[in-house]
């Protein structure tokens, strides 16, 4: 018997084909989610590792923004979203920042994908400076204020150097400006009392930086060996010395009166900001040495000049430095002397080899062999952009000259050839022919990028001829000969008007003062710092200034 199956229909291969693909492709997707039995793999998880910030510019004012950029790095498949925060201002989900005051604000990017990482970057924010207009930087604005030094070396926003007068001053090539010793006040407690100090002010941190020196009054001075530096030497306590800077951004110190020594010196110091070192290259460790100045225009490793303070200095295009006059063991000087820090020379110029020489001013406006500026002390200084020499007053006088080291020979330009004489100031802000600062010691001075010389206070006369501290501002034109008075008042013991520490403002005037320090920096602002202040016509006393100030011609 036979049994009969149903029939079987035969596959289209075609159909057989594509079934096998389809069960194929099913099971690699089942294995690479971990199915379909056997091992599995897990995928990586995200894993943020930093976060860094870019922020261009880094500088800016409040009316200017800045654009930041986040990078985050990391593994596997993150995401590299970032969310930003600013300590002040606003800042938007592109990296906008937009300030509102003044400082230093801090830009934070947060990972979106780990808020745990983030990366910070800080831009400095100034304000926009208005012409003709002091702001009020640092300090106290009372007299006799104590210094707060921190952590030598350390910068900070509480530092700030003691009151003091008669100190000297550099600025260097990134714009810092360097303030050196100093008297503290007249005081009966104190009484000479001086520093050897060396403070740093950055002014786009608005810090000050004590770099060297003692933290206490009248402190002794460290030589070492003549032409090595060491980080033990110091120069010692003083006031009254002199100050330049050279291409190599090395500071330089001449002479002044130390308390520790007890009397004028003619020491000449090197300081090297980038190893903080001081070097004694020239001069006496003793006080009151005697000047050897050889024959007149005629260089020598044995010239030096004679101990003394309150003199007149300059540095010149080729890295000389520039000498004039002081108080010494004899008198005022008109000595002028040049030092050539590559030959380790120095020449003795013109004047006279004793104190005391009456000054020959010949003809105003006249160079001459003969002319030369009588001795005298506390004088304010310039060099133009033609390398000439400017020498203002001191010494109870108001006589401008100028020295061309060319032709070796003075100019008698502008003021009188007699001691004593009232200040002409005209209208403010007008130039004219007859303005003239009145006679003065102890002013302070700057050169601007234009040629023209500005002068500010110092202890002499005023409009009416009396005698007093000033705070007056001038300003000569070298190419008009031309004397403007443009702030400050035309009487003596005129009060400052301080306004808010930082704000520039109209009204805002430091006060009366004398022996103050200066500076001008790469935009062509002016710097004030310290000096003596009067604090009553009758029955006051003197006292020294801390206070800073910016002054946007």
């Amino acid at each position: 018997m036979s049994v009969s199956h149903p029939a079987v229909k035969a596959v289209p291969a075609a159909l057989l084909s594509l079934s096998t693909l389809l069960a194929l492709s099913i099971s690699l997707l089942l294995t690479a989610c971990g199915g379909g039995g056997g091992g599995s793999t897990t995928p990586a998880t995200p894993t943020i590792t930093s976060v860094t910030v870019v922020c261009s510019p880094a500088s800016i004012l409040t009316t200017q923004t800045s654009t930041c950029t986040a990078t985050v790095q990391g593994t596997g498949s993150y995401s590299s979203a970032v969310t930003w925060a600013a300590s002040e201002g606003t800042i938007t989900s592109s990296g906008v920042f937009t300030p509102t005051v003044e400082g230093t604000v801090t830009i934070t990017a947060t990972s979106t994908e780990n808020t745990s990482k983030s990366g910070t970057a800080s831009i400095t924010v100034g304000s926009p400076l208005a012409s003709n207009e002091w702001t009020w930087m640092s300090g106290n604005d009372t007299g006799n204020a104590p210094g707060f030094y921190g952590t030598q070396g350390v910068a900070s926003t509480n530092n700030v150097p003691g009151g003091r007068s008669n100190s000297v001053s550099w600025i260097d090539g990134s714009g810092n400006l360097w303030l050196f010793g100093g008297f503290y006040s007249y005081s009966s407690v104190s009484g000479n009392s001086v520093f050897n100090d060396l403070w740093e002010y950055n002014p786009t941190a608005k810090t000050w930086t004590w770099v060297s020196g003692s933290n206490t009054l009248n402190a002794v001075g460290i030589y070492g060996t003549q032409g090595t530096p060491a980080a033990g030497n110091v120069p010692g306590a003083r006031s009254n010395s002199v100050s330049w800077i050279d291409s190599s951004g090395n500071l330089w110190l001449f002479g002044g009166n130390s308390a520790g020594a007890g009397g004028g010196l003619n020491d000449l110091w090197k300081f090297n900001p980038s190893t903080d070192e001081w070097t004694w290259v020239d001069g006496s460790n003793t006080a009151w040495a005697t000047g050897v100045y050889g024959t007149l225009g005629t260089p020598s490793a044995g010239n030096v000049p004679g101990a003394r303070g309150s003199a007149a200095s300059w540095i010149d295009k080729s890295g000389n430095l520039w000498l004039f006059g002081g108080e010494g063991y004899s008198g005022n000087f008109n000595d002028l002397w040049e030092y050539n820090p590559t030959a380790k020379t120095w020449t003795w110029v013109s004047g006279s080899n004793t104190g005391g020489a009456a000054g020959i001013y010949g003809t105003q406006g006249v160079a001459a062999a003969s002319n030369v500026p009588g001795g005298r002390s506390v004088s304010v200084t310039w060099i133009d952009g033609s390398g000439n020499l400017w020498l203002f007053g001191g010494g109870g006088l108001n006589d401008l000259w100028e020295f061309s080291p060319t032709t070796k020979m003075w100019t008698w330009v502008s003021g009188s050839n007699t001691a004593g004489a009232a200040g002409v100031y005209g209208t403010q802000g007008v130039a004219l022919a007859n303005n003239v600062p009145g006679a003065r010691g102890g002013a302070v001075s700057w050169f601007d990028g234009s040629g023209n010389l500005w002068l500010f206070g110092g202890q002499g006369y005023d409009s009416t001829g009396t005698l007093g501290d000033l705070n007056d501002l001038w300003e000569f034109s070298i190419t008009g000969k031309t004397w403007t008075w443009v702030s400050g008042s035309n009487t003596a013991n005129a009060v400052g008007v301080y306004g808010t520490q930082g704000v520039a403002s109209a009204n805002n005037v430091p006060g009366e003062r004398s022996y103050s320090v200066s500076w001008i920096d790469g935009s062509g602002n002016l710097w004030l710092f310290g000096g003596f202040h009067w604090t009553g016509a009758v029955g006051g006393s003197w006292v020294s200034l801390n206070d800073l100030w910016r002054y946007v011609p």
